[in-house]
């Protein structure tokens, strides 16, 4: 039977959904998972839409993803491959009646990552657009309910639109550093004395290049913190101003430099660093408070 096309209001419930299946993505994926998200529609607080969640996944590579397909199948997904689009690996539940789709796309194909990004970001502080798109759509579900190839090409022009104006304003800084914190971070030992890579760092200068670095523990005081080691290299580069960072702890969840780390920073003169604090909603604060500024520069004798 051909899949059933409806479109419904809004469902509070759907985030929940969505991330009680990221746990699950995630521990199919392990280390090979860089970061989960809800997209499409379902991901849009307000839009009416098909009861299926969408999520995007991003891998460090493919065929790390392509080793877990079983894993997948045996949690209820089909495994259809690219599924005409080159570099993805796409799969889908619940049959007639679909539940979820994923979308694998690798770490570093940054334009499929973003225009999905930039789209439900777009679609989440455009009200307009929100209205007209929810009642195209459900035009379409009464046209076509059991013919979802005419619903999407219903709605592909309008789609794509949105899509072009999205990407026009999509600030994209804080996925690329979150991402580049998730690919450094590599929990392993590099002799008897030395483990590395357990915290990771990712820095955007003014410049809006990435560095990055990891932990060094040592058998004795001799280890570097992942901030400093980022440091390091934007400062090798010739650089030395940052306006973002990202840390990423042994858990994988964000954190924040420590006390070492901060006064490296503040020595450095860059007192207005944006730190990234949750990834999902793409909420950040400044690193350091006014207080903090003034205290710190207030102490120092070479400032007097």
């Amino acid at each position: 039977m051909p899949q059933h096309v409806k479109v419904e209001e809004y469902n509070p419930a759907w985030p929940e959904i969505y991330r009680k299946e990221k746990q699950l993505i995630t521990t199919i994926l392990g280390r090979s998972c860089i970061a989960v998200y809800h997209i499409g529609s379902t991901a849009v607080p307000g839009l009416a839409a098909k009861p299926i969640i969408d999520i995007m996944v991003s891998v460090r590579n493919l065929k790390e993803a392509d080793g877990a397909a079983e894993e997948f199948r045996k949690a209820g997904y089909e495994w259809l491959g690219e599924y005409g689009i080159a570099g993805r690996r796409y799969l889908r539940k619940g049959g007639d009646e679909r539940t979820h789709q994923i979308h694998i796309f690798q770490a570093n194909d940054r334009a499929n990552i973003e225009r999905h990004l930039a789209f439900r970001n777009f679609l989440r502080t455009h009200k307009e657009a929100r209205e007209r798109y929810a009642v195209l759509k459900k035009e379409l579900a009464v046209r076509f309910p059991y013919d979802i190839e005419s619903y999407c090409s219903g709605k592909d022009e309008l789609v794509k639109s949105f899509e072009r104006e999205a990407l026009l304003s999509y600030e994209a800084s804080w996925d690329r550093l979150f991402t580049a914190a998730a690919m450094a971070r590599n929990e392993r030992n590099v002799s008897p004395f030395i483990e590395a890579g357990a915290v990771s760092a990712a820095l955007m200068t003014d410049r809006g290049n990435i560095y990055c670095g990891v932990c060094i523990d040592t058998a004795c005081s001799l280890g570097m913190c992942a901030e400093r080691n980022a440091v390091g290299s934007m400062i090798t580069a010739g650089e030395n101003h940052i306006s973002k960072i990202a840390v990423m702890m042994n858990d994988g969840s964000l954190g924040s430099p420590c006390g070492a780390c901060r006064e490296m920073l503040m020595q450095l003169g860059c007192h207005d660093i944006e730190i990234l604090k949750d990834h999902e909603a793409e909420t950040s604060g400044r690193l350091f408070t006014d207080t903090e500024k003034e205290n710190w520069w207030g102490k120092q004798e070479f400032n007097k």
